[in-house]
């Protein structure tokens, strides 16, 4: 595709006011262009083949072909990036349509006001215009059973947006081996949708997962995500590593953000910070991966060859603070044998 080519999209949606809105929203951009809309799944195979469109918008709930055997029968004929228009009541449906491949997520507001509408307006651009970036990914994901470690905590700092949820998830799994440590994860979502994310990831085992909340104690096994539409910071307070979770700020682009998290990480442990920037759109994550290496802590980053959109790490290297650079499936690893370095 080339960079001078409208994006060519193809809007899957059962509800014919839905096609219109959306075909709208999107064709207000002279970069987009909106080359067909179906009405089901099994019309949208159809016209995925006849028109080659560089990115889908998929409703999951429609008759006959639903969204979920959409995307199945979609990877395996003609691999092309999704996006789904999701309602914030079907917030578990997002990630098992992540999980079986959809490249980013939307949710649907729930009145049109004007101000909604013109959200959801520049979401759509911004994620259709992602996928001139996009690259394949392959969460892979294996389940384990819990284990209840008693060892200290080894605690790092996760960020990530675009194509975060299925690298997390398969982080996870690769830290199974070492479940004696702790992790602080900021991944860009909508507050209606992280505790659903927290949730899900919790059933893979071996780490007990849960939405962070304001007083929760970084403690060993135990996996943190940040709440959306609010920060993620951590802080020393009577020998006790404990988590705060302020609101943003006027200065803050986002929220949560991996710039205040890692910062906090750098102030909390100093030499001993750790923080990974995973795959995302934007630089979120290169201030504070700045301020843990000023402290003498370690930033890693996920390499090109992986990351579903090079932007984050690539922003977070380009500061000279990054130490080590390393495909997805390196990164657990990497990390398990550096906890058990640090022991």
């Amino acid at each position: 595709m080339s960079q001078m080519e409208p994006v060519k999209v193809l809007v899957v949606d059962d509800s014919a006011h839905n096609r219109r809105l959306l075909t709208e929203l999107l064709e207000s951009s002279p970069d987009v262009k909106v080359v067909g809309t179906a009405a089901d799944g099994n019309e949208g195979l159809r016209q995925v083949m006849a028109l080659h469109p560089d990115v889908v918008t998929l409703d999951l709930e429609m008759p006959r072909l639903g969204g979920y055997s959409f995307l199945r029968l979609l990877k395996s004929t003609a691999p092309t990036p999704v996006i789904v228009i999701s309602s914030y009541a079907h917030k578990t449906d997002v990630f098992k349509a992540l999980e079986l491949g959809a490249f980013d997520f939307i949710a649907k507001p729930v009145r049109p006001t004007p101000d909604a509408v013109e959200k959801l307006r520049r979401e759509l651009q911004e994620k259709v215009q992602a996928v001139r970036l996009v690259r394949s990914s392959d969460p892979r994901p294996v389940r384990r059973p819990k284990t209840m470690p008693m060892e200290p905590a080894f605690v790092a700092g996760i960020g990530a947006s675009t194509g975060g949820p299925p690298a997390v998830q398969r982080l996870l799994e690769a830290l199974a081996p070492e479940p004696s440590m702790c992790l602080l994860v900021c991944q860009h979502m909508p507050k209606q949708f992280t505790r659903a994310f927290a949730e899900r990831l919790d059933k893979l085992g071996p780490f007990s997962v849960r939405e962070a909340q304001e007083g929760d104690v970084v403690a060993p096994g135990h996996v943190f995500i940040a709440p959306g539409g609010r920060q993620l910071v951590v802080y020393r307070q009577t020998g006790q590593y404990v988590l705060g979770t302020p609101p943003p700020t006027m200065q803050d682009k986002h929220a949560p953000s991996v710039d205040r998290l890692f910062m906090s990480l750098a102030e909390a442990f100093g030499s001993k910070a750790v923080g990974v920037v995973l795959t995302g759109m934007g630089s979120d994550g290169a201030v504070g991966a700045r301020a843990i290496q000023k402290a003498g802590g370690e930033v890693w980053a996920e390499s090109e060859e992986t990351a579903v959109i090079y932007g984050m790490p690539q922003e977070a290297v380009a500061t000279g603070a990054v130490s080590r650079v390393l495909p997805l499936g390196d990164i657990g690893p990497s990390l398990v044998e550096l906890a058990r370095r640090r022991r």
